[in-house]
């Protein structure tokens, strides 16, 4: 079983998805449906071990 992240490795995982999502809103012409689809599933790809990361830590 690997080891829960930190408080630190969550805040910077958060941060660089925000920015990441920040440059491809900023830089698409235009926002659309399947730009609202990627950003929600990458958005559950980095909150959902985040999450699970929390909670095991609180166990």
């Amino acid at each position: 079983m690997r080891k829960p992240l930190n408080n630190a490795q969550c805040v910077v995982l958060t941060l660089l998805w925000a920015a990441l999502c920040f440059l491809v809103i900023t830089s698409a012409p235009q926002i659309d449906g399947p730009l609202i689809v990627m950003i929600i599933i990458s958005g559950a790809l980095v909150f959902i071990p985040v999450i699970k990361s929390i909670k095991s830590r609180r166990e």
